[in-house]
């Protein structure tokens, strides 16, 4: 039997739920909790208009960030790291592990270590370096880790 595979642009509402009720079974049976809910922090100047904006996820026992975007007129304020640290401080003793991020050279990877994220590997692309991919963490420390475990 063939079977016939396709690249779609987005995933239908019907078969997203049969992936994640399939998924969250899996994880269950394990004891896990997949803790997945996106979320968006964002900043706005003295005027009231947005500034900057932080895209992230839980999952797990951890929390990803996906993209921060400051606007052109606003970088170099101190918006980006206002951004992170309102991350850390709302996630702060709620259980959670760490926080993961994932940043190209030529992107921000220096910012990130002056904002305390250990940076855990490099994967280096050797075609084009501006592509060179760093990968951070910051841990959060916590005495004990509940989020990701489901209750017994």
């Amino acid at each position: 039997m063939d079977n016939k595979i396709e690249f779609l642009d987005q995933i239908n509402d019907e078969l997203e739920q049969k992936m994640s009720d399939s998924l969250v079974a899996y994880e269950s049976s394990h004891g896990i909790d997949v803790n997945y809910k996106p979320f968006v922090i964002t900043i706005s100047n003295e005027n009231d208009v947005v500034c900057g904006i932080l895209n992230a996820y839980t999952a797990f026992a951890e929390i990803y960030i996906d993209d921060i975007w400051v606007d052109q007129a606003s970088r170099g304020k101190g918006y980006g790291r206002k951004l992170l640290r309102a991350l850390e401080e709302h996630f702060q003793g709620q259980g959670f592990n760490n926080i993961n991020l994932v940043t190209s050279a030529f992107q921000a990877p220096e910012f990130y270590k002056k904002c305390g994220y250990s940076v855990e590997f490099v994967r280096i692309n050797k075609k084009n370096p501006k592509l060179t991919k760093t990968f951070f963490v910051k841990y959060f420390n916590e005495p004990i880790e509940t989020q990701g475990i489901l209750d017994n």
